[in-house]
């Protein structure tokens, strides 16, 4: 029989051997333990950063922890999702995009600072939104997308648009290029100072994601000719749908999705997956979402990577219908 100190002694020995094993496992149970930081490619008030900051809300509420957006605007999105994917992997850096920077912007540059799908861990799906073409009716008295269009027919090179986003410039190219049109795209960090120049006059019209133009709207400031889904915004019901407009086939909408940088924690993964599922199936936010054109899109980290793998292909196709180049 051992003697009791040295049966003592092989315990010791043995829980120092497993401690390091037991620690990451305790963490990972605590998880979160401190302010979990949401990384947006786009400005503060854009139509994106109103989205990212209603579920940054809702999950501090029931994540215990704050949840700070970090706005870093510009290449379409990709300095945000670059810095998502070099953060460390343990679930406190996280990354909140529309479909642009995971499905568009590989067919609008020739080089990309990330691989959307080897340097990032899929989480969850958040919203589908749509797309309106706005003008200052100070400066182009246009009453309908057709108005518009015989307009821009008629003075061919004289319009300029704004965009603020990926999606934003391949929608107004494909309306261009649907059209038969001749119009110079200006792109910006954002639609907000897109929206500032229509309304100095700067330019004839923006392409702008919902969230941001339905209150413009409604404030009298500027017009919606179109929006791009397939059937009327419930915000927007009086304006009708590119196809309505001329364009039979036009049907593009934008998707929100949230992402880890890859290998990071399977337990952060699915801790954040279900805050975001309890954030867009709360009945206040979905109304709230609603109300600016924004529609709730509950689903897991699986469903985000067929969508991405599915959009990458569909967004190709649409980009080379529309002429574009990558830069």
């Amino acid at each position: 029989m051992k003697h009791p100190s040295r049966i003592l002694a092989i315990l010791i020995q043995s829980v120092a051997l497993l401690a390091p094993f037991a620690v990451p496992a305790a963490h990972a149970a605590d998880y979160p333990v401190k302010p979990i930081r949401m990384v947006l490619g786009y400005p503060a008030g854009s139509g994106i950063d109103n989205v990212a900051r209603q579920i940054a809300q809702h999950m501090e509420k029931t994540s215990g922890q704050p949840v700070v957006v970090d706005n870093k605007p510009g290449a379409l999105g990709n300095i945000a999702a670059q810095t998502v994917a070099t953060a460390a992997p343990d679930g406190y850096t996280i990354l909140f995009t529309p479909n642009s920077a995971m499905g568009i912007n590989v067919h609008l540059f020739k080089q990309m600072p990330f691989d959307p799908v080897r340097d990032f861990t899929p989480v969850a799906t958040v919203a589908t939104l749509g797309f309106a073409i706005l003008v200052n009716p100070q400066t182009v008295p246009a009453k309908t997308l057709q108005e518009l269009t015989a307009m821009i027919r008629k003075e061919p090179g004289k319009y300029s648009y704004g965009t603020g986003n990926a999606t934003g410039q391949v929608v107004g190219a494909l309306y261009a290029n649907m059209a038969g049109l001749q119009a110079q795209n200006i792109p910006y960090k954002g639609v907000p100072p897109a929206m500032t120049d229509l309304l100095g006059g700067r330019i004839q019209y923006v392409i702008a994601d919902a969230s941001l133009a339905i209150p413009q709207v409604k404030g009298g400031r500027v017009k919606a000719l179109a929006v791009t889904n397939r059937t009327r915004m419930a915000a927007l019901k009086d304006v009708p749908t590119m196809q309505e407009s001329g364009l039979p086939g036009y049907d593009l909408t934008a998707w929100f999705g949230i992402f880890l940088p890859a290998k990071a924690p399977a337990e952060a993964t699915q801790f954040l997956a279900a805050r975001i599922r309890q954030a867009v199936t709360d009945p206040a936010v979905v109304e709230s979402l609603r109300s600016i054109g924004v529609e709730a899109l509950p689903g897991n980290g699986a469903d985000l990577a067929k969508m991405m793998a599915s959009d990458t292909e569909k967004w190709g196709r649409i980009i080379k219908q529309a002429g574009i180049s990558a830069e």
